[in-house]
């Protein structure tokens, strides 16, 4: 056994002595968006800081907690607060959760993301369905020996954010009367905010929104076979956009804001899985 795999089965191991649920849905809840973790049913709450392996989220509103419970009739593990590249921390330890979850049993995991809109049409407030990723990170989860137990050595990148999950976010989001746009999302390390010739740029590119997150988990999802569904809340308009300086507190503000339509459509997406 490598020995990142070592590392898992540990961190899965302690994960279970904490529980007996077994959950089949993952969720990473973003900026601003973690209260979703707090409509989880009968909720076992678990410290980053007490799982072996696992590095501690220091990124403003993520609380640094796995919650396993119930959602919508489903048993379900949830991030409240994810880690970042840009917090100093490996891409291996970034991705560290998702493969915890894939060995835990997790069979589709949901990402949430806060990001700024590159897309002219787009405005702040509004929830984008990812149909695929830009990764503009420098950098990729699976470079270095690959986990042969997880995945692939190369691993197919055509069908991360299946049209099936799509459809039914959609048709989830027709039932609620909720918009839900669709774009690309293309992935910085942060934490500097793009200037506003990047955006420029990423929307030559094909992007229509910009975050700092959600790409290596995607890539690392992928490569471990679980089909990911990615929802972003557009918390602020990217550099250039708008004659206006760019702030955390914008973002937390919206996605404070939004979170109630989040936590419902999510709600309803996983009581349809």
């Amino acid at each position: 056994m490598s020995d990142i795999m070592s590392r898992i089965h540990e961190a899965v191991a302690y994960i279970r002595s904490k529980t007996e649920k077994q959950p089949t849905i993952g969720i990473i809840l973003g900026s601003g968006l973690g209260g979703l973790a707090k409509t989880i049913e009968d909720p076992c709450c678990i410290p980053y800081a007490e799982i072996p392996h696992f590095k501690v989220s220091t990124a403003p509103s993520h609380v640094g907690q796995f919650v396993i419970g119930t959602l919508s009739g489903k048993t379900v593990i949830c991030m409240q607060g994810r880690l970042h590249h840009y917090e100093g921390h490996a891409f291996e330890d970034v991705t560290f959760p998702v493969r915890v979850m894939r060995t835990l049993g997790i069979e589709t995991l949901v990402l949430t993301n806060a990001s700024g809109g590159i897309n002219l049409d787009f405005n702040v407030g509004d929830l984008v369905l990812l149909k695929d990723h830009i990764n503009f990170m420098g950098d990729n989860p699976l470079i270095g020996p690959n986990v042969d137990e997880m995945g692939p050595r190369f691993c197919d990148m055509t069908y991360v954010y299946p049209k099936a999950l799509r459809d039914l976010a959609k048709e989830c989001a027709d039932e609620l009367n909720i918009e839900l746009r669709e774009g690309v999302y293309l992935g910085c390390t942060g934490p500097s905010y793009e200037t506003p010739a990047e955006i420029r740029a990423f929307r030559i590119l094909g992007a229509d929104m910009v975050g700092m997150s959600t790409v290596p988990e995607a890539i690392v999802a992928s490569h471990s076979g679980m089909p990911v569904l990615a929802i972003s809340l557009i918390t602020n308009m990217a550099a250039g956009v708008l004659d206006q300086p760019l702030t955390l507190e914008e973002v937390v503000e919206v996605g404070q804001l939004k979170t109630q339509v989040m936590q419902t459509l999510v709600t309803a997406i996983v009581g349809k899985m």
